[in-house]
């Protein structure tokens, strides 16, 4: 049975192939393995094979990547860069590059989350909460304030004289 699906001596005769359920499958190697549950450790690979590398100066820097990019999506999500009474269909457009570029950038995040590392979850969440923070609540807005602060001096008209 050389070279067919038994056994034989000490020569591997698979060619890289292994059988799984009545088929030949590819062999896997270990390290090319995607974790399936989520785990500590500066030994990622996230959006592209072999980065951010092993050390932990460039795994440091992934999560700073992951923290800005989620800070982005927040600052897109909250500004408004057009003003009422512009050109409908250029701003329309404007819109929609706007908004595309900002799935894209979102769909980054939820790609690097997909590693299943703990940091760069970690990263990722304090980073859109932080964007959030700064562009989508009412600490920083000045258009809130400014309609708050026109409203008050609507409603705190001095007393009429008779």
């Amino acid at each position: 049975m050389e070279g067919g699906m038994g056994g034989g001596g000490g020569a591997d005769h698979d060619h890289g192939m292994m059988m799984e359920g009545g088929m030949f499958m590819p062999k896997m190697k270990m390290k090319n393995m995607m974790h399936m549950t989520f785990f500590w450790g500066k030994d990622v690979d996230m959006l592209f094979s072999g980065w951010p590398g092993r050390s932990l100066g460039m795994y440091l820097l992934a999560l700073f990547f992951v923290f800005a990019l989620a800070v982005m999506v927040e600052w897109l999500s909250h500004s408004r860069f057009f003003k009422p009474g512009s050109n409908r269909v250029a701003s329309g457009l404007a819109q929609t590059i706007v908004h595309a570029v900002r799935m894209g950038l979102a769909y980054l995040v939820m790609l690097a989350v997909m590693s299943f590392n703990v940091g760069v979850l970690i990263a990722a969440v304090i980073g859109h909460g932080i964007g959030f923070f700064i562009f989508g609540s009412r600490v920083f807005n000045r258009y809130d304030a400014e309609v708050e602060s026109n409203q008050t001096n609507r409603t705190s008209l001095p007393p009429m004289k008779c």
